[in-house]
């Protein structure tokens, strides 16, 4: 019978699994053909937009836009087009459904799981619709497909692709390095407010000093600079403290000597506790920072 067995959504930039259907096929091709998916999907980034990878029994389809692919697992005789209209239809749902920032985040296989009852309703929807009550994207699928042929495989290469020659032993992979960062604490959590208070006063402070310059004198260039240029680095710090960035400790380094050299050249505007507040600040968040470690790898279990 004619068609789709299996459907799940990567993520491009690195293959990782984010939801798929509910498997009820155990023969050993469609076992193969699963493995050979995952291969796949591991080498998207190679295959920008839509393509199909050809085999004995099961042909392997996929279209990716963005940082998100959808791949199907459909029986030979199953239409291209049809299969194409599916996973434009799979992306769709899951697009509006997650986003960008989810998808990017997400750091374990199957983060969306919930979503394999959408990809099962979307599936039995194709599996047993006609082509004329889905006609008006069928066409236009068509024509994009005359326009902009997919790219064609054969599952042979997917092995191939990822350095599986027949006979040879496939090399062990070294895990994707984990920038998942440690919990936020209490402490970290304050260090954050009180960053982007400064932030803001720096930024109200200077926008203010502009203003007045233009309508009395451009010699007050510096103080604004010396306002404005703490506010970026209270904002970076904030960034750094969330999120894990190489060369860490020299960013941190730079940003506190941007805040403290802002607020000495500021003396003269103002006094010292303000000084004092806003530079004890920066060392709180520079020590939040760097102290706030990357989480140790967790081995991850497949669906």
């Amino acid at each position: 019978m004619s068609m789709i067995l299996f459907a799940c959504v990567v993520r491009v930039r690195d293959g990782l699994p984010l939801s798929a259907s509910t498997d009820f096929y155990h023969t050993q091709d469609f076992l193969e053909c699963r493995r050979r998916l995952k291969t796949l999907a591991l080498r998207l980034a190679q295959y920008p937009g839509r393509g199909f990878a050809q085999g004995g029994v099961f042909n392997i389809h996929f279209s990716s836009s963005g940082d998100v692919a959808c791949m199907a697992i459909c029986s030979r005789q199953y239409p291209a087009a049809m299969a194409f209209c599916f996973l434009e239809t799979l992306w769709w749902e899951f697009t509006t459904s997650y986003d960008t920032t989810c998808i990017g985040l997400a750091s374990r296989p199957y983060a969306f799981l919930e979503f394999d009852s959408i990809i099962q309703k979307v599936k039995w929807h194709f599996n047993y619709v006609t082509s004329t009550q889905v006609e008006s994207s069928l066409e236009k699928i068509q024509e994009e497909l005359e326009f902009q042929p997919p790219t064609v495989l054969t599952l042979e290469d997917t092995d191939v692709a990822n350095g599986v020659m027949n006979g040879h032993t496939q090399m062990p992979l070294e895990p994707a390095p984990n920038f998942r960062m440690e919990p936020v604490t209490a402490l970290g959590v304050l260090s954050l407010i009180l960053n982007i208070m400064c932030a803001a006063l720096n930024l109200i402070r200077g926008i203010h000093l502009a203003e007045h310059s233009l309508q009395v004198a451009h010699e007050e260039i510096g103080n604004i600079l010396a306002f404005l240029i703490p506010f970026v680095a209270c904002i970076f710090q904030c960034y750094l403290y969330l999120f894990y960035s190489p060369a860490r400790t020299t960013k941190v380094v730079l940003m506190l000597l941007f805040i403290c050299l802002g607020n000495m050249y500021l003396h003269g505007l103002r006094n010292l506790w303000q000084i004092l507040f806003h530079v004890g600040v920066a060392f709180l968040s520079s020590h939040q920072i760097l102290t706030r470690q990357l989480q140790e790898k967790q081995s991850d279990c497949g669906v």
